[in-house]
């Protein structure tokens, strides 16, 4: 779909998911901003960009390092008394939308406030969509990406195109 006022595309969406254990996060947060080259995210819905990658704090012992299309997943090491790592991506899909209707159109399927502090751009929300858990990453005034499960991609798409 595109017109002047909305836009929307999907792709794959390369995805690693790395979390401490409980009681290591000190220890594991260090651990993986050296092994990354940045500092990580402070909170939940911060992100953090670092070359090919956008840093995710999903959760507060959780980051999703999310990797620009055609970039090189990063080599990690994830010392196994400090935490774990596991790649979703073959599990999601990026809805990029864009567009002067964006808020109007998000607000048809989606409960988040465009205008809050929360989902200002730079920020990520943990949502539903059709009762389906998505991420909104806010990547500008009027455009976002949305993380999805892959098996929802199409009837997500359609309600997306049709809105």
């Amino acid at each position: 779909m595109a017109s002047p006022d909305f836009s929307l595309s999907v792709a794959d969406c390369p995805l690693i998911q790395v979390e401490a254990w409980d009681g290591t996060l000190g220890q594991f947060e260090s651990s993986l901003s050296a092994a990354l080259g940045t500092g990580l995210p402070a909170s939940v819905g911060e992100t953090v960009r670092h070359k090919n990658l956008l840093i995710i704090r999903v959760a507060p012992r959780r980051l999703w390092l999310a990797l620009d299309d055609g970039a090189q997943a990063p080599s990690l090491a994830i010392d196994p008394d400090l935490g774990c790592s596991v790649c979703l991506g073959e599990g999601r899909v990026r809805f990029s939308l864009a567009g002067a209707d964006i808020a109007s159109v998000l607000s048809t399927c989606i409960a988040v406030d465009w205008h809050a502090p929360t989902s200002a751009p730079g920020r990520a929300v943990q949502t539903s969509f059709h009762h389906v858990p998505v991420l909104l990453l806010r990547t500008g005034e009027t455009s976002c990406d949305l993380v999805a499960p892959r098996s929802f991609a199409r009837s997500l798409h359609d309600w997306l195109a049709d809105g």
